[in-house]
């Protein structure tokens, strides 16, 4: 099973997922001289190392896909299409495109929208298997799917037909994150966690609720 954000098929995992909403855009095409004021030459895929992070990566036809910062729980873990649409969110993240590239500061954006994301506890996918052994599932993968689902269902295989890789007997593959509590101590508790978060990235110092996430092994350092 790889249900993502959405609701699990299995109600035992229910309460390890929570659905967040994650925002992007793109820019229209740029020109070569801008293309070339960036200096993007390499054309990698890059993000930036806050807790609150960017990713970014040019396109084929040369625009700017610009995305992340916020994540947004909704409460009671909503999930619908009337979520995808976020003003705010696009407002935040083009003014953190601007301070980013402000030699591009008459680039328009061209595309805006925003999807459903799982996240885990500890913010990383989690495998586990169910009825008897017959169904295995990997979930979790909180915005870093792209690069870890093929990890992911890999191990997920591993563990469904008994095989002793190295990756199954990791503690990662073996050990669950803690499961979310109810609301409202849910939403409470992620609210908390993101501001905690942002401040950190102003600051640079942890506060005493994520020391405490930290010690129970919740978050990016669990």
């Amino acid at each position: 099973l790889a249900t993502n954000a959405f609701k699990p098929l299995l109600r035992r995992i229910s309460n390890y997922i929570a659905p967040v909403y994650d925002y992007c855009m793109t820019t229209e095409p740029l020109t070569d001289d801008q293309l070339a004021s960036i200096g993007w030459a390499g054309r990698q895929g890059l993000s930036d190392n806050a807790n609150q992070f960017h990713y970014y990566r040019l396109t084929s036809d040369n625009r700017i896909l610009w995305g992340g910062y916020d994540a947004i729980y909704y409460w009671r873990g909503r999930v619908s299409s009337e979520l995808e649409s976020r003003p705010e969110s696009w407002a935040k993240l083009s003014t953190h495109f601007f301070e980013t590239f402000p030699q591009l500061e008459d680039v328009q954006f061209s595309h805006m929208w925003g999807g459903a994301i799982d996240t885990s506890s500890r913010f990383t996918v989690f495998w586990g298997r169910a009825m008897g052994g017959r169904v295995g599932y990997a979930l979790g993968y909180t915005g870093l799917g792209v690069a870890a689902a093929r990890f992911g269902a890999a191990t997920m295989l591993d563990l469904l037909y008994g095989r002793r890789s190295l990756a199954a007997q990791t503690s990662l593959a073996k050990e669950k994150p803690w499961p979310f509590p109810p609301e409202p101590f849910r939403f409470m508790g992620i609210q908390a966690t993101r501001w905690s978060l942002e401040r950190e990235d102003k600051t640079g110092r942890r506060n005493l609720w994520l020391k405490a996430l930290d010690k129970v092994g919740l978050g990016f350092d669990s």
